[in-house]
């Protein structure tokens, strides 16, 4: 399976806590899903992470752990490409979107 998701704080910095930036939160997410050692890849927008249902799952449950010292909150946003018994479709979708894309 493929997940693409986004997670970050919100409602505030703790109370007693200093103000940081949401960058410092997202960092601290992102680097759960690189040590995680599952292929991944982040834009702007989402961070994608490619692996068996449990072990992606896992991950982003860590790095939603991760951003929780950042917030009163935590926002997660979470899509899934759910297809059994298929590898590499990180890559993979955008190599076919390319050649599609160079055919037509």
């Amino acid at each position: 399976m493929i997940v693409a998701f986004s997670v970050s704080p919100s409602g505030g910095p703790p109370a007693g806590s200093e103000p940081d930036s949401v960058h410092t939160a997202v960092a601290a997410a992102v680097k759960v899903v690189r040590d995680s050692g599952l292929p991944n890849r982040t834009s702007s927008m989402f961070t994608e992470i490619e692996g068996e249902w449990d072990d992606v799952m896992a991950v982003v449950k860590a790095a939603t752990e991760a951003v929780a010292p950042f917030g009163r909150r935590v926002s997660l946003v979470l899509k899934a490409d759910i297809r059994p018994g298929h590898t590499g479709e990180l890559d993979g979708k955008i190599e076919r979107l390319e050649r599609a894309l160079g055919d037509a």
